[in-house]
């Protein structure tokens, strides 16, 4: 083959690659947070602001959180869908719900992508009523009745090591009819096919959650999402 034949092959192959295109893995998506103001979020007042283009809550010992409280999008509750942020927590705990019905005071009930800095509960699937719905590392079935069976995807501190401290993640909840997928970084945490008859939900509202506790600091950016039903 001729030099210049090969050149023009490469060339070609390039072209078509999909791997120069990651773009594309963003395609369909829109973004639910303008990186500047609460357009669209729903919190307690005094407790949510926009600090350096991130949502952001935080406790102190002058200002201590007692009560769990949430930041609602308020412009849909998608049923199937893909969402994507980055978070970063200084201390304690956190989570991002979703299909969760919302209750007075700022509370909620439903899923939540967990987020802790102890590596106990961060990437497990969580629910008020069931607590670990998933936890990390694990696959579960849970038919009508809530029974489960479950096997093992990975263990749990290899995946929290792809997991940063006091540092930027990237979290994407998939959910998609009974099947829910929870990635940090690329890596899937958990999944879930989830067909209880009392517990499991198809569509609610997205919050944020700000934790009761110690002194914490969370913060959410880059939220964007894709709705598919």
């Amino acid at each position: 083959m001729m030099k210049e034949q090969i050149c023009l092959l490469v060339c070609v192959v390039i072209l078509i690659s999909p791997q120069v295109f990651p773009q594309d893995n963003e395609a369909g998506f829109v973004s639910i947070f303008d990186g500047k103001t609460l357009k669209d979020w729903d919190g307690l007042g005094g407790w949510w602001w926009v600090e350096d283009g991130a949502i952001t809550s935080e406790s102190t010992n002058e200002k201590p959180c007692k009560n769990a409280h949430y930041l609602f999008w308020t412009k849909e509750q998608p049923e199937d869908f893909i969402l994507k942020l980055e978070f970063r927590l200084r201390n304690g705990n956190s989570g991002i719900q979703f299909r969760s019905e919302r209750r007075p005071n700022y509370d909620i009930w439903g899923y939540q992508a967990d987020i802790d800095d102890t590596g106990e509960w961060i990437g497990a699937l969580f629910q008020h009523d069931r607590w670990a719905v998933a936890k990390r590392g694990y696959r579960v079935w849970i038919d009508q009745n809530g029974n489960k069976k479950e096997e093992t995807i990975s263990t749990p501190n290899e995946l929290v090591k792809h997991i940063k401290q006091n540092d930027w993640n990237e979290y994407e909840i998939r959910a998609i009819g009974n099947h829910i997928q929870l990635y940090i970084n690329g890596k899937l945490m958990c999944e879930a096919f989830d067909d209880d008859a009392k517990f499991s939900r198809r569509k609610g509202y997205i919050a944020l959650q700000m934790h009761p506790g110690p002194p914490m600091k969370i913060q959410f950016r880059n939220i964007r999402i894709k709705i598919l039903k």
